[in-house]
């Protein structure tokens, strides 16, 4: 018995001590990482703009995934600048592509690390965040949404065969090209044929029906399977914040233990949280994905404005710049190299042409570039639409929406939450910045005078939140209400509305006016006279019938004049 005690007693303080020995060194770690992070946040922390506010030479848009980023690179920036100062290569690929250094536009899914590489002090950087609850969600039903495409094949190697081979000879970009997809989408599309098989071969016969599309495990990966992936952890989680911080595994940064010693302890991402909110608060531009309109407005006012003076600007020192160099070059015989030269200085500042469907020119108002924005997000919205309705119908029943999100249980949306800690603080903080640029906006529409307007006179900021909160009326409505300004009650609104109706009243008898002339000149055409009526035998082309009358044709586009009305009278 003493035996066994002495043993028991061994194995106990043997355990103890390979305990404390693997305490120590974890520890250490703990310390060597901070000491890293620290070191690394400190010197991000020093960087300072001068001009915030101000566009500089090269505009960087930081395009975090499922924020509605595509919309305004499609629907803004490419009417804003021409693809000739894109730089290239800049969206939708891994890496940003440097080699045109005097390019004007930079829109990635690359992280904040790449300001390494752009001109220092030259570069304006704007982004957009959006609730990480909702972008969660996004980012799982697009992973499926664009796995489900490649259910069309009969298996999985086929699909990567004929993708691989697809995107080898094809000129464009696919989204298998694009971070955080090209993680993302073949892990799904393997679950999605994995499922697929399962089914076939009743692998899933034990399983609950259930009408939740969140929870259909014979079809599709289930959302709480998804957010507690490896995949998710790594790529999805706090995403936003690391990719603000330039920490993504995307990272420009040549080391990475910064990334690494932040994943492996939570409690060093304090220091990333408040690195990112620092470059939030140097950006020219926020926006909300929530606030879409609003976000909009203030996107066309603080860069669409900046925009055009920058390239009236280029415009201006291109007409002088060519001006000086032909005058300097006329008296040279190699007339061939000056045209050269002038050509390919004018490429390089050119403004977007009218005639280009994609862009505009530095005429444009500020007006006519939301006209512009308004209907072009519609349009891609439509379009994206039918993608995503023809991609779930691969994987009906499962149909992802808004509404069905209902269905997901309150521990699984907290789950969330807790997973994207970093993201909610600086969601609340973009939010900030995002009423901030809005006041600012505010107090320049009050220095705006409304003429013949005077209600809002006594409180300036309430008349700007007036004008502001138009953005969101629909033309037609919004131009009512301005007609409204120049009354101070409600007695032209009343005199419009009756306008508007007697308006419609005549169109509507003008309408039933032509239908009915137009019915009775048809039914003028055949008329039955007599061949003796010389008008009828001027102007009418007869024939005998069956009755023995003789039925005339009328040419109303001849001879009108020859036509008597006794002709409809006589017959035979």
């Amino acid at each position: 018995m003493a035996k066994e005690l002495a043993a028991l007693v061994l194995v106990i303080l043997t355990l103890m001590c390979a305990s404390s020995v693997h305490a120590v060194p974890d520890e250490e770690f703990y310390t060597e990482c901070e000491n890293i992070v620290k070191k690394w946040a400190a010197s991000s922390l020093d960087a300072e703009v001068k001009d915030k506010h101000t566009l500089q030479d090269l505009l960087f848009f930081l395009h975090i995934p499922r924020t509605g980023g595509r919309t305004y690179y499609y629907c803004f920036l490419r009417k804003l600048y021409t693809s000739y100062l894109e730089c290239p290569r800049s969206y939708d690929k891994l890496h940003f592509d440097p080699s045109k250094p005097d390019c004007r536009l930079l829109v990635t899914h690359d992280d904040y690390s790449i300001m390494s590489k752009l001109p220092k002090g030259r570069t304006s950087v704007v982004t957009i965040l959006r609730n990480p609850i909702d972008r969660v969600f996004s980012a799982y039903e697009f992973s499926v949404e664009v796995a489900a495409r490649f259910l069309v094949h009969p298996n999985l190697t086929s699909a990567i065969q004929m993708s691989n081979k697809v995107r080898s000879g094809n000129i464009g970009v696919s989204t298998l090209d694009i971070w955080p997809w090209k993680y993302l989408v073949p892990w799904m599309r393997a679950d999605l044929f994995a499922r697929r098989n399962g089914r076939e071969h009743g692998d899933f016969r034990e399983i609950k029906e259930t009408k939740n599309p969140y929870e259909m495990k014979d079809i599709v990966m289930p959302f709480e399977e998804f957010i507690n992936s490896a995949e998710a952890y790594d790529i999805l989680h706090n995403g936003a914040t690391f990719q603000i911080a330039g920490l993504t595994n995307n990272s420009y940064l040549e080391d990475r233990e910064v990334h690494s010693c932040v994943m492996s302890y939570q409690s060093l991402g304090k220091y990333v949280l408040e690195v990112a909110k620092k470059r939030l608060d140097n950006m020219l531009y926020v926006g909300l994905t929530e606030h879409h309109k609003e976000s909009a407005t203030i996107f066309a006012d603080v860069v669409g404005k900046q925009v055009f003076s920058q390239l009236q600007a280029l415009s201006s020192n291109f007409t002088r710049t060519t001006s000086n160099k032909t005058e300097v070059m006329s008296s040279s015989t190699d007339s061939e190299i000056a045209k050269s030269f002038r050509t390919k200085e004018r490429k390089a500042i050119e403004i977007p042409s009218s005639n280009n469907a994609q862009s505009t020119n530095e005429t444009m108002t500020v007006e006519e570039l939301m006209e512009a924005y308004d209907g072009c997000s519609s349009s891609l919205r439509k379009t994206q639409a039918r993608r995503r309705t023809s991609s779930f119908k691969r994987i009906s029943p499962a149909n992802f929406s808004k509404e069905a999100r209902l269905q997901v249980p309150e521990a699984i949306l907290q789950k969330i939450k807790s997973l994207n800690s970093l993201d909610m603080e600086l969601y609340k903080h973009a939010q900030h910045i995002f009423e901030q640029q809005k006041n600012r906006l505010l107090q320049k529409t009050v220095q705006v005078e409304v003429p013949g307007d005077d209600r809002f006179n006594e409180d300036p900021h309430k008349h700007a939140e007036h004008i502001f909160a138009q953005q969101k009326v629909p033309p037609v409505q919004k131009s009512v209400k301005v007609d409204m300004q120049k009354d101070d009650g409600f007695k032209e609104d009343q005199y419009g509305v009756l306008v508007f109706i007697l308006k419609n009243i005549l169109f509507g008898i003008t309408v039933l006016f032509s239908v009915v002339l137009v019915m009775l000149l048809y039914s003028a055409r055949r008329i039955f006279c007599s061949s003796e009526i010389s008008a009828c035998r001027y102007i009418l082309s007869c024939e005998r019938t069956t009755v023995g009358n003789n039925l005339c044709t009328y040419d109303f586009h001849f001879q009108f004049w020859h036509f008597t009305p006794i002709s409809f009278l006589r017959m035979r």
